[in-house]
Parts: structure tokens; sequence; C-alpha cells
């Protein structure tokens, strides 16, 4: 399961950098939108960190289940905020998911907390 946390953090890396590029060269916005893209891209490309802190911390503690909580957190979360902003700036219309995908990102960050101060098993 941390291999999983480490190669979802890997592509949401990649396609932060490629999507960051998109939007520098080739995509054209007005300022609002662009300030909406950088945002979910500030988002992933943190939270692509995340996952990899994620997968590293479960990879040193076996059985670390809040671990791997806040690492379906991050997931879920970038893919309901930042994709909700990209379908809102893509397409005009809004999912009504963002809120819910900060959410869950907030709640991955407070989970990896707890999970980096529980004693590993003996």
């Amino acid at each position: 399961m941390p291999r999983l946390w480490l190669v979802l953090g890997a592509l949401s890396g990649l396609l932060a950098v490629a999507l960051s590029a998109w939007a520098a060269h080739g995509l054209v916005l007005d300022e609002a939108d662009h300030r909406r893209v950088q945002s979910a891209l500030t988002m992933q490309g943190w939270h692509a960190l995340a996952l990899l802190a994620v997968g590293l911390l479960a990879e040193r503690r076996p059985g670390a289940r809040l671990a791997h909580l806040a690492g379906g957190c991050f997931a879920l979360g970038s893919l309901g905020f930042c994709g909700a902003v990209w379908w809102l700036v893509l397409r005009g219309e809004s999912l009504g998911v963002a809120p819910q995908g900060g959410t869950l990102l907030m709640l991955g960050w407070l989970l990896l907390a707890l999970a980096a101060l529980r004693r590993p098993a003996a």
C-alpha cells in the first residue's frame, strides 16, 4: 500500500508540472480564472508532496492506518478540489465539490500529524 501513495504522489506531481506549463504557455484565461488555476496548481503540487510523505511514513511503519487514511484524504481531496476548479475554469460549470475536497485535504494533514505522533508498533 505505501507504494500506491508514492506512485500517486509522483503522478500528481507530474500532472501539476504539465498543467502548469499548459496554463503558462497555451491556455488563455481571464484574471479570475488565472487565479483559480494557480490555486488548483498550488494545492496539487503541495498534496503531491504530501502523498509522497504518506508513502514514506507508511513504508517505515507497517500497519500505519492513520497514514493510509491521510493518503486517501489527500488523493480524494486533490481530485475533488483541483478537479472542481479545473472543471469550473474549462467548462464554466461548478461541480459543487471543491469545499468537500478542501475539507478532505485539511483532514489529511490532521491525520498525517496524528500518524507521525503515534509510536511505531513494537
